[in-house]
């Protein structure tokens, strides 16, 4: 377990059809030290029958921790419904909530650097204390690091800092090398989240499909994440949390215990291998 960057399974990876105690429970047996939620999942708990002082009792009981908030999204549209200004609401409260210090954010549609700046700088205003983290993905408005980091660089907020996922970073065609990022101060990625990717990936109109549906646990598909650990350490990113993201279908149909085993025992391998002072 590591003390000083909690090791996550992030919300999607236990999916989205488990009782709250339930998941917690998964992700305790399982090694776990926090979990992930999305505003989603926490609505969820909520619609149990569950209040915030319930969702805290529970993860008392098990000695876990919230440490992982996500996701806010469609942030740099000028006419955003209430359903998005209301999520947004809730991250913060999640944070709040769990003294979580960033938010996860991704943005799908596709603006000029300028502008998208313009959008995270008045994201950022809103969030106050809490950290803003834009996530590239290969599909979105922001498919890799150059963009993300002149995004971030021009939005020239403290809070305005960037996730680094395996899986993205991969189907970006990013070469997993620190010259990626040596233009990037460590301290302007808030956090990582660690998977594996088959050899081949799908046809570029249905990428996103293979994002949430399609993922590998951490060094089981073709050896990407030991690597991508490896340079994280390197470059000296201290992330707020590993998260493990594991999007599967197929691992989530062996049941919410096997999901929560497999992932973080092949997430033990990697770091035991990358970064074994993080299990220390």
């Amino acid at each position: 377990m590591s003390k000083e960057f909690p090791i996550t399974i992030s919300s999607w990876t236990l999916g989205d059809q488990c009782k709250f105690e339930d998941r917690v429970i998964a992700a305790k047996n399982a090694g776990y030290e926090g979990i992930g939620l999305r505003a989603e999942t926490y609505v969820d708990a909520l619609n149990e029958g569950l209040f915030d002082k319930d969702i805290l009792a529970i993860l008392d009981k098990h000695g876990m921790k919230v440490t992982e908030v996500e996701y806010i999204v469609q942030w740099a549209e000028e006419h955003r419904s209430y359903e998005q200004k209301y999520k947004e609401q809730l991250c913060f409260h999640m944070c709040e909530l769990f003294d979580v210090k960033q938010i996860n954010c991704g943005l799908m549609e596709n603006y000029s650097i300028e502008y998208t700046a313009q959008k995270l700088r008045e994201l950022c205003q809103r969030a106050g204390k809490y950290i803003i983290g834009v996530e590239p993905m290969p599909y979105s408005g922001i498919p890799d690091m150059k963009k993300g980091w002149a995004v971030v660089k021009a939005a020239d907020c403290e809070n305005a800092k960037l996730i680094m996922d395996t899986w993205h970073w991969v189907r970006a065609n990013q070469p997993v090398d620190l010259s990626v990022i040596e233009d990037i101060p460590a301290d302007k990625i808030v956090s990582i989240q660690i998977n594996d990717v088959w050899e081949r990936p799908y046809a570029t109109t249905i990428l996103r499909d293979e994002s949430m549906h399609d993922r590998l646990a951490p060094g089981t598909g073709i050896g990407c994440t030991a690597a991508f650990v490896k340079m994280v350490k390197e470059k000296g990113i201290k992330p707020n949390a590993i998260g493990v993201e594991v999007i599967s279908d197929a691992i989530l149909a062996k049941g919410l215990e096997y999901a929560a085993n497999h992932t973080y025992e092949n997430t033990k391998k990697v770091l035991e291998e990358a970064w074994p002072e993080v299990l220390q």
